[in-house]
C-alpha cells in the first residue's frame, strides 16, 4: 500500500512549512489528487489519520480535490480528458496518448492555527 508512505510525505511537507511559518496546528489539508495518480482516495484518508496521530496534524480535516486526467494524442494533436492510463484517444482511438495533467498529487492549501 503506497498510500502509507504518501501520507508520510504529505506529514513531512505539513511539518516542515510548520517549521518555516511558525504555526503549531493544522485543522485542515486540501489535498489535490489527479485522477491519473493511481492514489486511492479511501487508502490515504486512512493513511493519513494514522501517520498524523500525534502530530500538529491530528484530528485535521482532509479534503481531497480531485483534478481530471488529461493527455496529448500523438496521433491526431488533440488535447483530450482521460478517465484512466491507458485509455484511447477519445477523437481517433489511439493509444499513443501523452499524459499532460491529472497524474500529481500535492498539498495544495493548509488551515493552520
Amino acid at each position: 500500500m503506497h498510500e502509507m508512505s504518501l501520507a508520510q510525505g504529505v506529514l513531512q511537507v505539513i511539518e516542515d512549512a510548520a517549521l518555516k511559518q511558525g504555526f503549531s496546528r493544522v485543522s485542515a489539508v486540501w489535498l489535490e489528487i489527479g485522477q491519473l495518480a493511481a492514489v486511492e482516495v479511501e487508502s490515504i484518508r486512512f493513511c493519513f489519520d494514522a501517520v498524523t496521530r500525534g502530530s500538529l496534524a491530528e484530528g485535521s480535516r482532509l479534503e481531497i480535490v480531485a483534478t481530471p486526467g488529461s493527455a496529448w494524442c500523438m496521433q491526431c494533436s488533440a488535447s483530450v480528458t482521460v478517465q484512466a492510463l491507458y485509455d484511447p484517444c477519445p477523437q481517433c482511438g489511439s493509444h499513443q496518448l501523452q499524459v499532460t495533467g491529472g497524474n500529481e498529487m500535492r498539498v495544495k492549501e493548509l488551515e493552520v492555527d
